[in-house]
């Protein structure tokens, strides 16, 4: 992570940004909106859940009262089914296709309804559902500790395998604990998700351990009955303009991340397990952040189109910029951010310009004061710029263009590569016999609930193989 600036004052309301940006529903709301679903019978929002969650059955169990087996439906689905119903696009998947949606324009709140569901068993005196199996004998390496590394671990641990997870970062739970908007995730949820997923047993989890070389991932492959690799994506994407060394020029997974740990009171290194043979060198574990380290400016400009550049803008809206520009080269029909991130942007501080590409970073000592932009237009469905500028006055810049595969060795290692991703087969198999992938270490619509997807049938498709062996 890039140098962080210093806040001079202290923070008005720092609670605020922190605060969960969808209140949870009550007992009554969550009764009432059960009783709005029509249980189809063909279920097509079940259909469009990249872990086909029975949506209908678990909605009949919450209007029954019966929270504890609407969870059980929810999780043997999607283990990771309380973050998904707080950061998945439901809008656009499972609410879109709800025939209340299609025929009146209202969908039943699927989401908030499954986040409720999985609050009441997390909050209740016995929140473990499931048991393992009895154990194989056979271990299995996982690389990674978000979304598909966890869902493959899982299904693995509840068939009886000993699944050792290994992670670079202080904490576990990847995306979820370090790539998303504080009021995404409030009250340290990604770490209590993390928790019961280990409470089932038969899961070790090494922290603070590198993956980084071919040697590395022979070792690994020696050492165990099979790999998942579910490393996400390492590197950031560069705008390659004048000026992006200045100071106050940052990435802004960076900023989330730094912001999602700033709100901790207490610093604290993390347990670390004794790394098995192979290992990679430990990564800095660092401490809790103060919010004083994060970098914030009164005049920000986020560059991007995406969910990350939507956290970024807003987040820092709610901490107290008093300008916020979002900026995307294209038109808005073209940001991967949905209508809804749009929306909840333009509501909440943020000011959307579209057809503005980069063209260099302007500052003065050092420190960035402006981004010049080359306007935008579309010929003959090209990209092009039309030769007019335009400057945005700026002290703090937060690029969100995309993030690479990084770690230029997978290929040396056997692994096959096609457009910056590992290639993989619908179960996850890759060209390197006993190693899997999944994630967005592979690609597709790089959302946690696909990559629970990922993990799940990869753990399905090792089982299959080493039963079969």
């Amino acid at each position: 992570m890039t140098s962080l600036l210093q806040v001079e004052a202290p923070l008005p309301d720092v609670a605020a940004p922190f605060a969960d940006a969808v209140p949870p529903l009550t007992v009554s709301q969550a009764l009432l909106e059960a009783e709005r679903c029509l249980y189809c019978h063909d279920a097509p929002c079940a259909r469009a859940c990249p872990t086909q969650i029975d949506v209908p059955s678990f909605i009949r169990r919450i209007a029954d009262g019966n929270l504890r087996g609407a969870a059980r439906t929810i999780l043997e689905a999607n283990p990771l089914g309380g973050m998904c119903a707080r950061v998945c696009p439901t809008e656009e998947l499972c609410e879109k296709v709800c025939v209340r949606n299609v025929q009146q324009g209202l969908p039943v709140a699927i989401g908030r309804l499954q986040r409720h569901a999985v609050d009441a068993l997390m909050a209740s005196a016995r929140p473990q559902l499931f048991q393992r199996a009895a154990p194989v004998g056979k271990r299995v390496a996982v690389v990674g500790a978000g979304p598909a590394g966890l869902a493959c671990a899982h299904t693995l641990a509840r068939k009886g395998y000993a699944v050792d997870v290994f992670d670079a970062h202080p904490k576990p739970g990847g995306l979820n604990e370090y790539g998303l908007a504080a009021y995404k995730t409030a009250v340290d949820f990604a770490q209590k998700e993390v928790a019961w997923l280990l409470d089932l047993g038969g899961i070790t989890l090494y922290q603070g351990w590198v993956l980084g070389s071919a040697d590395q991932l022979q070792a690994l492959r020696a050492d165990f009955d099979a790999v998942f690799l579910a490393i996400g994506l390492a590197d950031t994407r560069k705008l390659g303009i004048p000026g992006e060394a200045l100071q106050g020029v940052h990435d802004a997974v960076d900023f989330i991340a730094a912001l999602r740990q700033a709100h901790e009171k207490t610093p604290g290194r993390p347990k670390l397990s004794h790394p098995p043979r192979g290992a990679g060198r430990l990564a800095d574990p660092g401490g809790a952040k103060n919010l004083q380290q994060v970098p914030l400016g009164r005049r920000v400009v986020v560059i991007g189109g995406g969910m990350t550049a939507v956290d970024a803008a807003v987040q820092s809206a709610m901490l107290g910029a008093e300008q916020v520009t979002l900026v995307y080269r294209r038109g808005a029909a073209d940001m991967s951010a949905s209508k809804e991130e749009q929306h909840w942007a333009q509501t909440h501080g943020v000011t959307i310009r579209h057809w503005l590409a980069p063209e260099a970073l302007l500052g003065k000592e050092g420190r960035v004061q402006a981004v010049r932009f080359a306007r935008q237009a579309l010929r003959d469905g090209r990209l092009i710029p039309t030769g007019e500028t335009e400057t945005l006055q700026a002290d703090l810049v937060l690029k969100a263009i995309g993030q690479t595969l990084g770690n230029a060795w997978l290929g040396d290692a056997g692994l096959e590569l096609a457009q910056g991703r590992i290639c993989a087969d619908e179960q996850g198999r890759t060209a390197l016999p006993g190693v899997w992938a999944g994630g967005d270490c592979i690609g597709g619509l790089e959302l946690t609930v696909e990559a629970v997807e990922h993990g799940k049938r990869a753990a399905q498709s090792i089982d299959a193989q080493l039963r079969s062996a």
